[in-house]
């Protein structure tokens, strides 16, 4: 039996499954995935995304689960750690892959196999209508804009503000029809950029900032999905959600203060 426990927010469970989705095949075994509910990421699987058929999923609310603790304790445990030192950019060594024994649980926020299949991941009826409207708001040329702040020092050092500014007075200047989709959990960034760029700016101004709320994880989506929608993003140091984002539909990814 193959467990994959994925942590940490939104989009670094979604590589992580898709990472076990692979390892699952490698093995040929089924994936089971435990979706645990918590302050990091407070919504159920199914407000989300639509029923799949990629792997089975069991919503838990607490880490004494009595079926997640019996997996854990019935199984080879493997953690972030141990991920990141058996892989490289291919994935996780194939010898490594062969030692693991039938029995497996895999608690990680790691990549560690690629995975361009987003297919499981269909979102629910109503947060796509809710992106649908969104998008439908902006006309000319879309260009997402993902800037990550609150808890994620790297992100706020490595791509300051005035990067994203300067980044998109490039694009302005490079095509005058380019309207931006803004992503942020800062709404400072929001008021100032609305302030600098005024109607090319379009964003969900009415979205929950909540990590523990089904509403503002669904809100979460929805950024995601227009932010894949759009022609380029600029997205932020260090981060899955602007990395996911531009690899759902395989779009240009510049990091500002990086690439900018």
């Amino acid at each position: 039996m193959f467990i994959l426990a994925p942590i940490g927010g939104l989009c670094n469970r979604i590589r992580a499954i898709n990472s076990a989705r692979v390892l699952a095949e490698k093995r040929g075994q089924d994936l089971h995935v435990i979706w645990n509910v918590n302050p990091e990421l407070g919504c159920p699987f199914e407000e989300l995304f639509q029923p799949t058929d990629a792997f089975t999923l069991r919503n838990i609310h607490s880490k004494w689960d009595p079926v997640k603790l019996f997996y854990q304790l019935s199984s080879k445990q493997i953690g972030n750690e141990e991920i990141r030192g058996n892989r490289d950019e291919n994935g996780l060594h194939e010898d490594y892959c062969n030692s693991l024994p039938t029995r497996l649980y895999i608690a990680t926020e790691e990549h560690f196999f690629k995975n361009p299949d987003y297919s499981p991941f269909t979102p629910s009826k109503e947060i796509r209508q809710k992106a649908d409207r969104l998008l439908d708001k902006a006309g000319g040329r879309k260009v997402g804009i993902h800037i990550r702040r609150t808890d994620n020092k790297p992100a706020i050092s490595g791509s300051s503000t005035d990067a994203f500014v300067r980044a998109m007075e490039r694009e302005i200047a490079a095509s005058d029809d380019t309207i931006f989709y803004l992503a942020t959990d800062d709404p400072a960034e929001e008021a100032a950029l609305r302030e600098r760029f005024g109607d090319r700016i379009i964003s969900n101004t009415e979205r929950d900032l909540s990590r523990n709320t089904v509403s503002g994880i669904r809100d979460a989506l929805v950024d995601l999905i227009c932010l894949s929608e759009t022609e380029q993003i600029i997205g932020s140091y260090y981060s899955s959600f602007t990395d996911i984002a531009a690899d759902m539909h395989k779009i240009p990814k510049l990091i500002a203060g990086q690439d900018t």
